[in-house]
C-alpha cells in the first residue's frame, strides 16, 4: 500500500476516534481518542502510519503553548517548589529500579534490558542507552509504548472518575488574543529553537526547545500571541496518532510473559505516583492532582496536555516532568554497572 494512503488511512482514524470521544464526552478527546482508535486499529493489522512530520508538528504544538505559561509570577511559584521537584525527580529514580527489579526477577529478563525498560525516561533516548549496551531494544522500545499507553489513559480516567478537576483558568482566559503577525514571528523563533536541539542532539527537541524559546519570551514579559484552541486540539490529535502508531499486529505477541509484568510494574508505579503525590501534597501548598501528575511516569507533553486540559497547574507539571527527563537521562547509563552488580550478589 503506497505511504500516502497509509497516512491518509491514519489520520481518518485518529480524527474519527477524537470526534468520537468528544460526542461521548471522554476526558482528553483529542489525545485519547485518536490514541485508542489508532491503537485498536494498528493491533487489528489495518496498515496506516503517522507520518514523523505531523509527530513534531504536534509536540511544537505542546512544546510552545506550554511556555507561554511560564509567566514571572509561575516561574516564582515553581522556584518556591523546586524541592519538591527535586523529591519527584529521585522517586522516578526509584520507580525504575523497582520495576526493573521486577523485570528481572519476575518475568526473567536480563538485567539491561530490565534496566532500561523500566527507567523513567524518553522512550527515544532509553531505546538507545539499550541498544548502546547491547539490551533487547526491541523488548525496551514496546515497554515504554505500554508503558505511555497505561499512564496516558488511566490518570485522566482516574480523575475523571474521581471528579477531580482544577482551577488554573488561565488556559481558558477569554483575554487571550491570536495575533497572524506575532504567530508568524513565534513560529519562526521555535522552529530555531527545535532545529538548535534536534542538532545538538538533545532530547525532546521539539517539545523542549519551542518551550524554552516560549518560556524565555514570556518570562520577560513578552508575548507575540496566544495559540487558539482549534491549534492545540490539532496538536493533541497528532500526539495520541503517534503514540497509538507505536502499536502493531504482534505487540503482545512478542513477548506476553514480559509485557505483563511490564504491565504489573506500571500500574504499582501508577498506584505509587498516587501515594506520593499524596504524601508531598500534605507537606506543601501543592495540589494533590498536581502533584499526581507531575510525579507519574508519564512523558512530558502527555501529561503537560492533561494538566493543561484539566486546568491542574500545566507549568508546575512540565517543571517536574522536565528536571526528571533531565535527571534520568544523566545517571540512567552510569547505574547500570553498579545496580547490576549489587544485584549479581544478591
Amino acid at each position: 500500500m503506497p505511504r500516502v494512503v497509509k497516512y491518509c488511512t491514519g489520520l481518518l482514524i485518529a480524527l474519527v476516534g477524537a470526534l468520537l470521544a468528544k460526542a461521548l464526552s471522554l476526558p482528553l478527546p483529542w489525545i485519547l481518542g485518536a490514541l485508542i482508535a489508532t491503537a485498536l486499529f494498528k493491533m487489528g493489522g489495518l496498515p496506516s502510519a503517522c507520518p514523523g512530520l505531523l509527530r513534531n508538528a504536534g509536540q511544537w504544538v505542546i512544546g510552545t503553548s506550554l511556555g507561554l505559561y511560564f509567566t514571572p509570577h509561575m516561574l516564582r511559584v515553581i522556584g518556591h517548589n523546586f524541592p519538591y521537584i527535586v523529591a519527584g525527580m529521585l522517586f522516578a529514580l526509584l520507580l525504575g529500579i523497582l520495576g526493573s527489579i521486577i523485570l528481572h526477577r519476575l518475568a526473567g529478563a536480563d538485567f539491561k534490558t530490565a534496566w532500561f525498560s523500566s527507567a523513567i525516561g524518553g522512550a527515544s533516548e532509553m531505546a538507545n542507552l539499550a541498544e548502546r549496551h547491547k539490551a533487547r531494544v526491541d523488548l525496551v522500545a514496546s515497554a515504554h509504548s505500554l508503558r505511555m499507553l497505561m499512564v496516558v489513559v488511566s490518570i485522566p480516567f482516574a480523575f475523571e472518575f474521581l471528579g477531580i478537576r482544577g482551577t488554573d483558568t488561565s488556559a481558558f482566559d477569554t483575554t487571550r488574543f491570536f495575533d497572524p503577525a506575532g504567530f508568524a514571528m513565534l513560529l519562526a523563533i521555535t522552529l530555531v529553537a527545535g532545529l538548535v536541539f534536534r542538532f545538538l542532539h538533545l532530547p525532546n527537541p521539539w517539545v523542549l526547545g519551542p518551550m524554552l524559546a516560549t518560556l524565555l519570551l514570556t518570562s520577560q514579559e513578552i508575548t507575540l500571541t496566544h495559540l487558539p484552541t482549534e491549534i492545540t486540539n490539532v496538536g493533541q490529535l497528532f500526539i495520541g496518532w503517534s503514540l497509538g502508531d507505536k502499536f502493531g499486529p504482534d505487540f503482545f505477541r512478542k513477548a506476553p510473559r514480559f509485557l505483563g509484568f511490564v504491565a504489573v510494574a506500571n500500574t504499582l508505579n501508577i498506584i505509587l505516583a498516587f501515594g506520593f503525590g499524596y504524601c508531598v501534597h500534605v507537606v506543601s501548598d501543592l495540589p494533590f492532582a498536581t502533584l499526581v501528575l507531575g510525579t507519574s511516569p508519564g512523558g512530558i507533553a502527555e501529561m503537560a496536555i492533561t494538566a493543561k486540559v484539566l486546568m491542574l497547574g500545566a507549568p508546575v507539571v512540565s517543571s517536574f516532568h522536565v528536571v526528571r527527563m533531565v535527571f534520568i537521562l544523566l545517571v540512567t547509563g552510569p547505574l547500570y554497572v553498579p545496580l547490576r552488580r549489587v544485584l549479581e550478589r544478591n
